[in-house]
């Protein structure tokens, strides 16, 4: 089984890292880092990470998975764009992290699907065509969208079970000893202090 994880500049690094750390770890599976332009990317925070192949090159993926970040860029990516339509015809699977699922829903996959994203990112992906809800992870049909960054190990986890059975998934699960004890119950905008939630909103740019 071969999984496609798509690279571009601006994605968030744990959005493809984490949801990696799962899946490679799978009996028979290969993944690659793949993008429009092979070679290095820069994350949102500066960090080099290599997609080895063209998207052009990867021919059918069992599994699409596309990180977010710093979308903007990306979205008007024509060759992105046309190799998610393409890939998506033949995927058993087709996967966001965060922001990436405006991508997916950019390229017209998500019209009419039950979708998630980074809470403060909901309406665009309404705006975009999806049924935008806040939920961790989301499995509409054969796609699977998540909430933001740290909610891509859950997404994996849930795929790893159906693409390889709870107990090999589990397994995955205890080799990485992920076991979330965070220290502040700040996770959500729901647990957050109200003070924390106005914070967040300040730091993000407004749409144009």
């Amino acid at each position: 089984m071969k999984v496609a994880i798509v690279l571009f500049d601006g994605i968030t690094a744990l959005d493809a890292i984490g949801p990696y750390e799962v899946l490679c770890r799978l009996p028979d599976t290969s993944v690659v880092f793949a993008a429009s332009v092979p070679g290095l990317k820069r994350t949102d925070q500066g960090l080099g990470l290599c997609a080895d192949v063209a998207l052009d090159d990867i021919a059918s993926p069992e599994v699409v998975l596309v990180p977010g970040g710093r979308v903007d860029e990306a979205m008007h990516d024509d060759v992105l764009r046309d190799w998610l339509r393409t890939a998506d015809r033949t995927s058993s699977w087709t996967t966001s992290v965060c922001t990436g699922s405006l991508l997916l829903a950019g390229a017209g996959l998500l019209d009419g699907r039950r979708a998630t994203t980074h809470w403060l990112e909901l309406d665009e992906l309404a705006r975009l065509g999806a049924v935008a809800v806040r939920e961790r992870v989301v499995v509409d049909g054969r796609y699977v969208t998540c909430a933001g960054v740290s909610a891509g190990l859950d997404m994996a986890l849930a795929l790893a079970g159906r693409l390889r059975g709870d107990v090999i998934a589990q397994a995955v699960q205890l080799i990485l000893e992920y076991d979330p004890a965070p220290p502040y119950a700040a996770g959500s905008p729901d647990t957050a202090p109200q003070q924390v939630v106005d914070l967040v909103r300040s730091l993000v740019p407004p749409k144009d």
